[in-house]
């Protein structure tokens, strides 16, 4: 079973796998939220990234040990280890940072020295708006930076290109660090689609297109171990280790680069 997608460890699993999974016990979990504006998901306690999550986000907690906490993200479902500093039970979100990055204020100034830096996708309880400011449970955001759990944006691409010149980072999910599948996903969480977190975890988006299909804004482009979003027929968008960015990429001169760089054909077209 894939690990990434297993709500279990070697002492405890979740209680969907009843009859699926061979386990000592089981159990519902808990479900606590993000505290930290970003936390790495953890391949084991204190071991390498391989997504992270942002604040205000559900992860149901299975299991504890060493001062982590094993469970799974209510987004997509991709369990690992957190600190068990991150979560909390914290009052029930109602807004989500629908800006490519916003900032946390102690009061509703600009002037006044900011709490922290929250990523696009952060969630958070609000207690009061007007249309300049927001008063949340955490602080003030500016309120064009803000919308309701159910208003969601309604183009993946666009979002994606809002992301332009973000730093590359294995395992990344915000303006402050992305990888290729961590781009994929927060452009279509953002728009209130599911998506899995790794690229090959995505290739089911959509529907296969043949090879001789002409691309398309919004089609997605696979190789082994990496995706791009097409913006248009001659042009993607990708978060690479080339340029080490999200940069815009022409399509045939990009697949004859991996080909010639050893990462191989392309393996998927998909149009969502």
């Amino acid at each position: 079973m894939d690990h990434r997608l297993t709500p279990a460890t070697r002492r405890i699993a979740h209680t969907s796998l009843m009859g699926k999974h061979d386990a000592p016990a089981f159990t519902d979990g808990i479900p606590l939220r993000l505290t930290n504006p970003l936390t790495d998901l953890l391949r084991y306690p204190n071991g390498a990234r391989e997504r992270q999550l942002w604040l205000g986000e559900t992860f149901t907690v299975i299991d504890q040990n060493d001062g982590h906490a094993f469970g799974f993200a209510a987004k997509d479902g991709y369990c690992g280890w957190l600190p068990e500093t991150a979560l909390a039970d914290t009052p029930a979100t109602t807004h989500w940072v629908a800006a490519p990055a916003s900032h946390l204020y102690p009061d509703p100034r600009v002037q006044t020295r900011e709490l922290a830096a929250l990523p696009m996708g952060a969630r958070l309880h609000v207690l009061d708006q007007d249309a300049k400011w927001t008063k949340t449970n955490l602080g003030y955001l500016p309120t064009p930076h803000l919308r309701g759990l159910d208003d969601w944006l309604t183009d993946p691409t666009t979002v994606a290109e809002s992301l332009l010149g973000t730093p590359y980072l294995w395992g990344g999910n915000s303006r402050a660090g992305i990888d290729c599948s961590g781009l994929v996903q927060l452009a279509f969480h953002a728009c209130g689609l599911p998506c899995r977190g790794d690229s090959d975890l995505q290739e089911t988006l959509g529907h296969p297109l043949p090879d001789d299909a002409p691309p398309e804004r919004g089609d997605l482009i696979f190789w082994r171990g990496h995706v791009a979003i097409v913006t248009d027929p001659e042009t993607l968008l990708h978060a690479n280790g080339h340029s080490m960015s999200v940069a815009f990429e022409p399509i045939k001169a990009c697949i004859t680069r991996i080909q010639q760089q050893d990462g191989g054909p392309v393996t998927h077209r998909r149009r969502p």
